[in-house]
């Protein structure tokens, strides 16, 4: 895709939405002997297109060197395994699915949502291209091709006579850069009567709490309901009901199905959601283009913050290694000389360092063996889960410290 073209309807692009400067891949942890090595960097710059008001980043790095082996595995989030529990039995109330149904999810990751509709015996089938991860949900007997998703792997299972009454993606719309042709291949595998749903970041919650941590070249897309209703409609796909959940800082789950499946009734959220995202300006490009100026205050802000703390004396340290973290540190320029290490639960990414910033990452009892008098916590849309997790630090009057929507300090 060239800069200059949207990737949904090939509007030439010339609105900036947030420029982070150069960055690293969010996910590409370094083990000790890549610290001397040149490093890759890329601009992490995101437009808008003034036709269909898709929030987007340029592909300067390839799907296939992102995601084939992925350091992200999703069992390893107590909150999101509650998550993808609760919305299994969701989908199985609602809309009646047992034995004799299909239940797919693309970009299925290690497992951690499919187990629970396999658990009640409905047949499963997971669509992964990170193999390492894939083979974690293969090695606990849940079905999953090993591919990347769009038109053509649907196209391949349809002729064996693969389709899904259910079809199911968590946090990948957002991840794929050519969006028709995942869309397409939805389209395409889903059964006549089926049902899609999708859960991705709610660009209404990223604009308003100012969430530009939330933006990495992992993130190809940042999407409303407004783009998103035209990109299914493209394709002859209807959203009839939406979910607003507060997970990834404030997600949105879209329900669709094929126009001609007269089975689903179209739901008043779906207008209540589109209405507040009118009045909110997202169907106007002076919101977006206010958004970068609303960035540079929160980077002043926290950098403010942690240099008061340094300057009197106080030790710092930094709680998980997510891309949201990695894209805050290198935006702002925060070393290791303001966090010492970071710990993180996935064994992963343990033992290795973040990406541009090389601070180390170590397992949570790090902290307790050397008491810092802050935890930074960078993946702040799970910081309940974490805050009880590191609630010991109290011990020592350690406080911790949360940087989005704003900087808090938390005693």
């Amino acid at each position: 895709m060239s800069v200059s073209d949207c990737r949904f309807c090939s509007t030439k692009l010339t609105n900036s939405f947030c420029d982070l400067g150069m960055s690293p891949l969010s996910n590409s942890y370094l083990d000790t002997s890549q610290l001397d090595k040149m490093e890759r960097f890329y601009p992490l710059h995101a437009y808008v297109c003034e036709k269909c008001f898709l929030v987007q980043l340029p592909e300067f790095e390839s799907p296939e060197n992102i995601f084939s082996d992925y350091a992200y595995f999703s069992s390893y989030s107590k909150s999101w395994l509650e998550h993808a529990k609760a919305y299994a039995e969701k989908m199985i109330e609602r809309f009646g699915f047992n034995e004799n149904n299909k239940v797919i999810e693309v970009a299925s990751n290690d497992g951690y949502l499919l187990q629970y509709f396999q658990e009640k015996g409905i047949p499963v089938l997971g669509i992964e291209p990170a193999e390492n991860v894939a083979k974690v949900a293969q090695d606990v007997g849940i079905s999953t091709v090993v591919k990347f998703f769009g038109a053509n792997t649907a196209k391949e299972l349809v002729s064996e006579g693969i389709q899904a009454d259910l079809l199911a993606g968590n946090n990948v719309f957002a991840h794929v850069p050519d969006i028709n042709d995942f869309t397409e291949g939805l389209s395409i595998l889903l059964n006549p009567n089926g049902v899609i749903t999708l859960e991705f970041p709610h660009l209404l919650r990223l604009i308003e709490q100012v969430q530009f941590d939330t933006i990495y070249h992992e993130h190809f897309s940042y999407l409303s309901l407004i783009t998103v209703k035209k990109i299914f409609d493209k394709y002859n796909l209807v959203i009839f009901d939406v979910d607003e959940l507060p997970t990834h800082g404030g997600s949105i789950r879209i329900y669709a199905c094929h126009k001609n499946n007269n089975n689903q009734s179209v739901s008043q959220n779906v207008s209540i959601v589109e209405e507040r995202e009118k009045s909110a300006g997202l169907d106007k490009i002076k919101t977006y283009s206010d958004f970068s100026e609303r960035v540079k205050n929160i980077k002043r802000n926290i950098l403010d913050s942690l240099i008061q703390i340094k300057r009197q004396g106080k030790s710092i340290v930094g709680y998980g290694a997510a891309a949201k973290g990695n894209t805050l540190l290198n935006y702002c320029g925060i070393g290791s000389d303001f966090i010492d290490y970071t710990v993180d639960i996935s064994p992963h990414k343990q033992n290795h360092y973040l990406p541009g910033t090389h601070i180390p990452i170590y397992h949570p009892d790090k902290i307790k063996q050397t008491r810092p008098d802050y935890v930074f916590i960078l993946p702040w849309n799970i910081k309940s889960e974490i805050l009880e997790q590191t609630s010991f630090i109290h011990e020592w009057n350690g406080k911790h410290i949360i940087p989005i929507p704003e900087v808090e300090v938390i005693e």
